[in-house]
């Protein structure tokens, strides 16, 4: 009994054979994050990576930049798995929030999340994300900025999302990707940057560096 074979089928994944063929597939990526909105970030490029979250040191210089900062602390976490991984592409990240001059972490408690929301709200702020790639060879380092207008927002939709309990492990007590995406009003920039990960700007960067895309 005879199968029939799709050819065209086959033919699309004659690139990613030959590529695999060549020993492309044979340099390891490393995400040096624990996020799951990073992770999924990278699934969706169709890149194989491993994930070593970093346990770096976070605190800052008062007297850096917004887009220093997220380039030193991300700096500072691929720095740290990059020890373990020296012969690896590690990546590092990360993501904060400013409004009036001022840097907004992640909130610990619902009272800081309340204040940190009721600043926002009506109001236009800035989300830099600093990503930093170490190769076998070097370090490159860049970051993205994108502007975030939330609506004005009532007593009761601030208590609403503070009790979903989203805000808490994200920078500016939102997350743009959830739930928290009814706070929006309107982004000037790129939404990736928001959200945790360049990533339009972290292929092109990988490109550049060496490292052996799929596609």
């Amino acid at each position: 009994m005879f199968e029939m074979v799709n050819f065209d089928s086959i033919s699309l994944y004659l690139p990613l054979m030959q590529k695999e063929k060549k020993g492309d597939f044979m340099q390891r990526l490393i995400l040096a994050s624990s996020s799951p909105r990073r992770k999924e970030l990278l699934e969706n490029l169709r890149l194989k990576f491993e994930i070593s979250s970093s346990d770096a040191d976070e605190s800052f210089s008062e007297s850096l930049s917004p887009a220093e900062v997220v380039m030193e602390l991300a700096s500072r976490k691929s720095g740290t798995v990059a020890q373990d991984y020296p012969d690896c592409f590690v990546i590092g990240s990360d993501t904060v929030v400013v409004h009036d001059g001022a840097i907004l972490g992640k909130p610990e408690s619902g009272k800081e999340a309340l204040q940190m929301l009721k600043k926002l709200s009506g109001n236009t702020h800035s989300v830099y994300t600093g990503v930093s790639i170490i190769s076998p060879e070097k370090e490159t380092r860049f970051y993205e900025k994108t502007d975030v207008t939330f609506w004005d927002l009532s007593d009761e939709e601030i208590d609403t999302y503070i009790k979903s309990g989203e805000p808490f492990d994200k920078a500016g007590s939102y997350g743009i990707q959830g739930f928290g995406s009814m706070l929006v009003k309107e982004i000037s920039g790129d939404y990736y940057t928001v959200v945790g990960l360049p990533v339009s700007k972290l292929i092109r960067e990988l490109r550049k560096i060496g490292y052996n895309l799929p596609y």
